[in-house]
């Protein structure tokens, strides 16, 4: 077969064509695992960070994170509409995809209309808990210090995916972290800013209207424009990020989906009327 005639050229393309998509399908298939550990130990990052276990931005090594979680952290999945807990579903957590079970039409249902942007649910959501003492293997009991919720709603340029970590009391807020967003650099991106982000400790979710949910006066905490006095003169108030009037509202709309009867409300309400009972 002649190098220069056209067989000779299409056959060489073809395998070319063939070695190449060989390589990269390979390569996509090698690399899965390690992207989905590489996906799982930087929620868990998260998860810590939030929680105050582990510094923001420290670097630390993927067996001690794992460690770390597994010593302080307790995930369950709970039913949103029941506020129950899935054991079933809890006993594999740690795999359960929230955001890809909000879009399956058998996992998730379409969300009512709200300022929050939120589409889609996942019928069943993670819960992480912060147990007081560190775990030992095999133990499945935990002090409650604080818990974990993940929550997202729209910005200005995209969804805000972060969690929330609250105080047994569900009412003080403990921290307040973004693991992914699209949003402006230097404006809406300074959701991320540390030195905002504290600005969330200590703050309050609910109105004073009672001491058990049902009494509550609803989701009261928000981003403002401009400044907020400190946490003890103003608690449910947060400093607004300056030239980010939509990111600072989607912030606000997105906790009060979250925290309302259409996310997390109904499990608060069971876990607090638990511990007064």
């Amino acid at each position: 077969m002649q190098r220069n005639g056209i067989p000779y050229i299409l056959g060489f393309c073809v395998a070319i064509c063939l070695f190449c998509a060989l390589f990269v399908s390979s390569s996509a298939v090698g690399l899965r695992q390690k992207q989905n550990l590489n996906k799982e130990l930087d929620m868990k990052s998260k998860v810590l960070t939030v929680a105050g276990i582990i510094e923001e931005g420290a670097q630390v090594a993927p067996a001690d994170l794992q460690e770390t979680f597994s010593r302080n952290i307790k995930a369950v999945v709970v039913n949103l509409k029941s506020g129950k807990i899935n054991e079933e579903m809890s006993e594999t957590a740690a795999t359960y995809d929230q955001k890809k079970a909000s879009k399956d039409p058998e996992m998730g249902e379409a969300a009512p209309k709200h300022l929050s942007g939120v589409k889609r649910i996942p019928k069943n959501a993670l819960v992480y808990m912060v147990c007081s003492e560190e775990q030992s293997e095999g133990n499945t009991a935990c002090d409650v210090s604080q818990y974990i919720l993940p929550v997202e709603g729209k910005g200005l340029w995209s969804t805000m995916y972060g969690f929330i970590a609250l105080a047994p009391d569900f009412n003080e807020i403990k921290g307040l972290t973004f693991y992914q967003h699209g949003e402006t650099p230097g404006l809406g991106g300074e959701v991320d800013n540390p030195g905002w982000k504290k600005k969330w400790i200590g703050r309050q979710v609910f109105g004073e209207a009672g001491t058990t949910p049902d009494q509550w006066a609803g989701v009261k905490v928000k981003v403002i424009k401009g400044s907020a006095g400190a946490p003890s003169e103003d608690p449910y108030h947060v400093d607004g990020l300056s030239g980010a009037t939509i990111t600072s509202n989607g912030v606000t709309y997105l906790l009060q989906f979250w925290l309302g009867e259409n996310g997390f409300g109904p499990y608060i309400e069971n876990v607090l009327a638990k511990n007064a009972g």
